[in-house]
C-alpha cells in the first residue's frame, strides 16, 4: 500500500478508522469509546482486555471487529479444564511413526480469548510468550506467528466463584483494560429493535493484513514533542509510591505503580489517538485521553485505599 508521503498515509488511516467505525456500527450500538480504544490497539500492536458484566455484547463486539478486517479469527472458551497445548498446539506422531506439529488456536491473527480468568494460571501463562514475543515454544522449537497479532481477552467482573485472577505479569502484557459500562436507555431500546428482527446487517471488511501492518510502522513513525514525552513518564513516575516523583495521593493510597510499559504504551497510545483524529502529531490531551485504560490494571491498591473505597480509577483521575 504505497503512499507518497506520511502525511497522505496518515490521511489514509483516518479515513479508514471511519469506516471501521461505520461497519462495526451497524452491529454494536453506542459504545463508542470502547470500539475506539479496541481499534488504538490494533493500530498500536496492543492487546486488550475487556471487563464487563454479562450481556454487554463483549464477545460480539470481538467478533464484530474481526469480521470487519480482513484477518483470520479464533476463538477460545477458557475452562477450569483448558490445558497450555489447547491454546498453542501440540506434538503427534504420524503415520510414518514422525512426531510433527499441530497448530492451536493461538496461530491466527485476532484471538478471542473469553473468559480468560476461568483457567488456571498454567494455561494463563501460555498466552505470555505469543502476546510479548509473537511466538510459541513447543518441545523445544519456536513458532513465529503470523502478523499482525491481536489477544483481546474478556473477564467478568462480578462471579468470582471458580476463578483465577490473572497474575500483574499477565495483566501488564495487555495495553489496555476496559471496562464496558450498560448502555444508555436510547442505546438499548435500539438495541433490543435490532436484535429481536430476523434481520442481521452485513459487516464488510474494511483493511486487510498488510494494511494495518502499514499503519502500525506508520504509528511509531509519528514524531512527539519532548514535553509530552516528559509528562507521560512524569505521569507513571507519579504512581510509584515512596519514590522521589511519586505523588503524596499514590503514597497514601497504592502498594505499587506502574512500570516502564505503561510509560511506551502512554507514548503509542497518543499517537494513534492523534493520527485517528486527523493530527499529525501528539498533545498532553491525547495522552490523557488513554491513560485510564492503560493505568488502571497496572496500579495495586493498599489496605487503607482498599478499606476507604477508593478505586483504582479514582486514584488515576485524581493524578491526571
Amino acid at each position: 500500500m504505497p503512499f507518497s508521503s506520511d502525511k497522505e498515509a496518515a490521511d489514509a488511516l483516518a479515513r479508514s478508522y471511519q469506516k471501521l467505525r461505520q461497519e462495526i456500527g451497524k452491529v454494536i450500538i453506542g459504545q463508542e469509546e470502547v470500539v475506539e480504544l479496541v481499534l488504538t490497539a490494533v493500530f498500536s500492536q496492543g492487546h486488550c482486555l475487556l471487563v464487563g458484566v454479562p450481556g454487554l455484547a463483549k464477545t460480539l463486539l470481538i467478533q464484530t471487529i474481526a469480521d470487519s478486517l480482513d484477518l483470520s479469527f479464533n476463538r477460545v472458551q477458557f475452562t477450569p479444564d483448558l490445558m497450555p497445548s489447547d491454546i498453542v498446539g501440540s506434538e503427534t506422531l504420524n503415520q510414518q511413526r514422525d512426531f510433527h506439529f499441530v497448530p492451536g488456536p493461538i496461530f491466527a491473527n485476532i484471538v478471542l480469548a473469553d473468559e480468560i480468568n476461568r483457567t488456571p494460571p498454567k494455561t494463563q501463562a501460555a498466552l505470555l510468550e505469543s502476546m510479548q514475543e509473537y511466538a510459541v515454544t513447543v518441545a523445544g522449537k519456536r513458532y513465529p506467528l503470523q502478523r499482525p497479532f491481536f489477544v483481546l481477552a474478556t473477564q467478568n467482573p462480578i462471579e468470582q466463584e471458580g476463578t483465577y485472577p490473572l497474575p500483574e505479569a499477565q495483566l501488564d502484557r495487555f495495553m489496555f483494560n476496559i471496562e464496558l459500562g450498560y448502555p444508555s436507555y436510547e442505546a438499548e431500546l435500539q438495541i433490543v429493535k435490532n436484535t429481536t428482527s430476523d434481520t442481521k446487517p452485513t459487516v464488510n471488511k474494511v483493511l486487510h493484513a498488510d494494511e494495518i501492518e502499514a499503519f502500525q510502522h506508520l504509528v511509531r513513525r509519528v514524531p512527539v514533542a519532548d514535553n509530552v514525552v516528559e509528562y507521560a513518564v512524569s505521569l507513571v513516575h507519579k504512581t510509584r509510591p515512596n519514590t522521589g516523583r511519586a505523588a503524596a495521593r499514590a503514597t497514601q493510597l497504592l502498594e505499587w505503580g506502574a512500570g516502564p510499559r505503561a510509560s511506551q504504551h502512554l507514548i503509542v497510545g497518543a499517537k494513534c489517538h492523534a493520527l485517528i483524529h486527523g493530527k499529525y502529531s501528539p498533545d498532553i490531551e491525547d495522552v490523557k485521553a488513554v491513560a485510564l485504560p492503560i493505568l488502571r490494571h497496572r496500579l495495586v491498591r493498599n489496605f487503607k485505599a482498599e478499606a476507604e473505597g477508593v478505586t483504582v480509577d479514582q486514584i488515576v483521575k485524581e493524578l491526571l
